[in-house]
């Protein structure tokens, strides 16, 4: 590899690491050339980019970047490694799980997820990874807990007989004019006894 094309691949990865806060670096040293395809695939169907560069020219691609944001990144730059790059945090380790599952081996070995800033180092990680909740997920649940009350509401108002929500209504206007005479009540016996 010339002067050139190492450059012009730290170039390419430096544009990867900038465009997503989410990578993966994998250990792929034993997997076959078929393997390795249909890993490539499965990363494609899920809108996964996967790279696969010499542990230097991702070195220097880190450090022409920001040295310090990546440093804890450097010790897992060793043996073969693929780089997946996604937006979503835990599409990568779904990806590698059932590969996993599916091919009944331990590679591809996770060396380390780089999720938002955040390490997450060794291969015991990736089932912490796997159950890490999307973006839109996590608004789903807060929109589901906002509308859970106002669902119970309109549930039970729905549910209730015509007779009885009549009646209730009835009594409301009621309740709340029998308790302004009372408010008023008092208040007129405070004003004589104070005088």
């Amino acid at each position: 590899m010339t002067k050139e094309q190492k450059n012009e691949v730290i170039e390419v990865l430096k544009g990867k690491f900038s465009q997503y806060s989410n990578f993966y670096i994998t250990d792929t040293e034993s997997l076959t050339v078929e393997q390795v395809g249909k890993l490539r695939r499965a990363c494609f169907s899920k809108n996964v980019e996967m790279k696969v560069a010499k542990n230097t020219l991702i070195r220097k691609a880190l450090e022409g970047l920001d040295a310090e944001k990546y440093a804890g990144v450097y010790d897992s730059l060793h043996k073969v490694t693929a780089l997946m790059f996604s937006e979503n945090p835990k599409e990568p380790a779904v990806i590698l799980s059932s590969f996993r599952s599916e091919s009944k081996k331990e590679k591809p070995e996770l060396k380390l997820a780089f999720i938002n800033g955040d390490l997450y180092t060794g291969d015991n990680q990736l089932a912490t990874l796997v159950k890490i909740k999307t973006k839109n997920e996590l608004i789903g649940e807060v929109i589901g807990l906002l509308l859970s009350p106002i669902q119970r509401v309109i549930g039970a108002l729905q549910n209730r007989p015509e007779g009885e929500a009549a009646t209730v209504a009835a009594e409301a206007p009621a309740a709340e004019s029998a308790a302004a005479p009372e408010a008023d009540a008092p208040a007129a016996d405070a004003t004589p006894a104070a005088e």
